[in-house]
């Protein structure tokens, strides 16, 4: 194996099942499958059991429900990472069949991968089925045409063509940055500035990480044309304005003071 992928979840096992069936169409297949979880019922657990005999290593990471401790929780997925590379995404983001072997293909030394994802309405979110995803059917602008999306130029993010792709990602102003639905890195990078801060609750936790590896010396790459996901729509009763605040208050002193390594990650 030389990927792996880590993949936060929280309660949402039936998301989560058509994350990893996404997973089971890749058409890279070295890879391994750490499941960050935040403190998600027996109903996870046991999901993640029934699918383990289908994936070649498939690893449950898991601590109590205490709140929102997701930074906690990717911290120790890092730790149980085997391979040098390591690809990050959400429970709720299906990707496409080619997204691991893009995130593979555009790797570099010095880097880290910036994508993005696509978002979905909670009516398509609900109707995409294990057929819909083995036949990539959700990726298809027709057939989410059909279910009842809007036609916008938006819609030109699940482009399979390489030239308009590479195109979009070469005119795109949106800066790349580390997105925790859609970004990866090489894993010495990322244990270099101690992974994740967990003071940070929900709201830019994962931009101030890229914030860090920036100020190492390790700058983002624009893949968000290229590593396609689409997101499924849930309800996010755990934001908090206090957090937001918070949060915002960290990345800040993390700009101004141009810092690296956190004493509130991995290394305690």
């Amino acid at each position: 194996m030389n990927a792996s992928v880590i993949i936060s979840t929280y309660n949402s096992p039936e998301w989560l099942e058509k994350v990893l069936l996404g997973f089971l169409c890749q058409s890279h297949k070295e890879f391994e499958i750490i499941i960050a979880d935040d403190g998600s019922t027996q109903e996870t657990a046991r999901l993640i059991d029934n699918y383990k005999i289908q994936f070649e290593s498939l690893v449950h990471v898991w601590h109590p429900d205490e709140g929102f401790r997701k930074c906690q929780i990717l911290n120790k997925a890092i730790e149980a990472s085997t391979t040098p590379y390591l690809i990050f995404t959400d429970g709720d983001c299906i990707p496409r069949k080619d997204f691991l072997k893009n995130h593979l293909k555009y790797r570099e030394e010095g880097k880290f991968l910036s994508g993005g994802y696509f978002k979905l309405p909670l009516s398509i979110s609900k109707a995409i089925t294990p057929e819909i995803i083995e036949n990539q059917l959700c990726f298809d602008t027709e057939w989410l045409a059909e279910n009842g999306l809007e036609n916008t130029f938006k819609n030109t993010k699940l482009s399979n063509s390489k030239t308009l792709t590479s195109i979009l990602n070469a005119i795109t102003t949106t800066k790349p940055s580390w997105n925790g639905h859609n970004a990866s890195g090489w894993k010495e990078d990322i244990l270099a500035v101690n992974g994740f801060d967990e003071r940070m609750k929900y709201g830019g936790e994962d931009r101030e990480l890229g914030e860090r590896l920036e100020n190492y010396g390790i700058s983002g790459t624009q893949i968000r044309y290229k590593a396609i996901c689409v997101h499924l729509d849930h309800e996010r009763s755990y934001i908090k304005e206090e957090d937001l605040i918070q949060n915002k208050a960290i990345r800040k002193a993390t700009k101004k003071n141009k810092t690296v390594f956190t004493p509130y990650g991995i290394k305690k």
